[in-house]
């Protein structure tokens, strides 16, 4: 089990820590609820240090980023950021990531800390090109700070206009006393905030910084599981909830991030698949009755018919409804569709929606 370089912060906080993807996390401090309300209605930070980093530099590392992600990085301007996939060559995902371009023939590849070795693995199979590739994710902290007050908290530790950093772009600058630091706005929350990637040397001097200066806004620390409850009030997609390797981005809702104005992984085959249309989808849905809908759990419809599977599911702190996400047949996906959640043998009625659940 690996620690963070903030691990003894967390444990001296009273965090409950528990393994996710291999390292030991914290989960909660003082209650998902609250944690989440604090992230709605103010600012929280989170420890996402075990997420994957890799710098991929040389004239041919677009080529590459090209070659193996959906998305078109080509459209990348310096201190921009990008959604994307590593599709598979049997129809579905190895990792969704996101890609960050730093300058012309330098870009910075952040991937899902339970993948780090199959990504690296299957861009490093790809890598005909010559380009090189470094694995930094245990040399890097990250820190999400997330909330609406998060501009007007984090303001007094940098240089960098914060509020003029817009949604998926980044500036590298001073933060907390430590220089070139990554500071993007690529939030995992729906509540507006920041990310920063630093040195493991020096994250705890940013960490004590960044409460420091956010005591007069409430700021507090924030578990994962707050963090799962806040994406998914979004409608934002979890590797290995809501993709996988036998999900399709075209099934997922994710077209969007699939560009066919190139070739890359398997691409004529999810060209088809979008043209021919699929027999499944990805949807949003709420419960009908006080219910939680949870992972696995078997969608019916009204005569009690198989028709999908739930893939990410809770009660919404922020709505106090259950709601969910998951795979229908795709004449059940329009939205106000009435499907039903099969929960302990009981068929409990919920309505397909348009995401995000929450609106703010």
């Amino acid at each position: 089990m690996k620690n963070t370089a903030l691990t003894h912060i967390h444990e001296a906080l009273g965090a409950k820590m528990l393994p996710f993807a291999g390292y030991n996390m914290p989960i909660t401090y003082e209650g998902i609820n609250a944690e989440h309300e604090t992230v709605r209605t103010a600012v929280g930070v989170f420890d996402v240090s075990h997420m994957g980093e890799f710098l991929l530099s040389g004239p041919n590392a677009l080529a590459l980023i090209q070659k193996v992600t959906s998305n078109d990085a080509a459209t990348l301007t310096d201190g921009r950021v990008q959604y994307s996939c590593l599709p598979n060559n049997d129809g579905g995902i190895v990792d969704d990531l996101l890609v960050y371009k730093i300058k012309d023939e330098k870009y910075l590849l952040v991937v899902n800390a339970s993948n780090i070795d199959k990504d690296w693995d299957w861009i490093s199979a790809h890598n005909d090109l010559g380009v090189d590739m470094k694995n930094i994710s245990d040399d890097y902290s990250l820190l999400a700070i997330q909330g609406p007050k998060a501009a007007e908290a984090l303001q007094s530790l940098t240089s960098v206009d914060l509020a003029a950093i817009k949604y998926y772009h980044f500036e590298v600058g001073d933060f907390a006393g430590i220089e070139n630091v990554i500071i993007s706005a690529t939030g995992y929350t729906g509540a507006g905030g920041f990310e920063i990637y630093c040195k493991n040397e020096e994250v705890e001097q940013i960490w004590n910084k960044v409460f420091e200066a956010g005591a007069p806004f409430g700021i507090q620390p924030i578990g994962l599981a707050a963090r799962d409850t806040l994406r998914l009030e979004m409608g934002f997609c979890l590797y290995g909830n809501d993709i996988n390797d036998t999900t399709s981005p075209i099934e997922a809702g994710l077209g969007w991030i699939t560009k066919f104005n190139k070739e890359f992984t398997n691409s004529a085959n999810l060209k088809a698949q979008k043209e021919a249309g699929v027999t499944k989808k990805l949807v949003g849905f709420e419960m009908q009755e006080r219910a939680i809908p949870r992972h696995d759990y078997e969608i019916v419809d009204t005569n009690g018919n198989p028709i999908g599977i739930v893939t990410s599911g809770t009660m919404a702190p922020s709505l106090n409804k259950g709601i969910g996400m998951g795979y229908v047949t795709t004449e059940n996906a329009a939205v106000d569709s009435e499907i039903f959640i099969r929960i302990r043998k009981k068929d409990v009625p919920a309505k397909v929606v348009k995401m995000p659940f929450y609106k703010n």
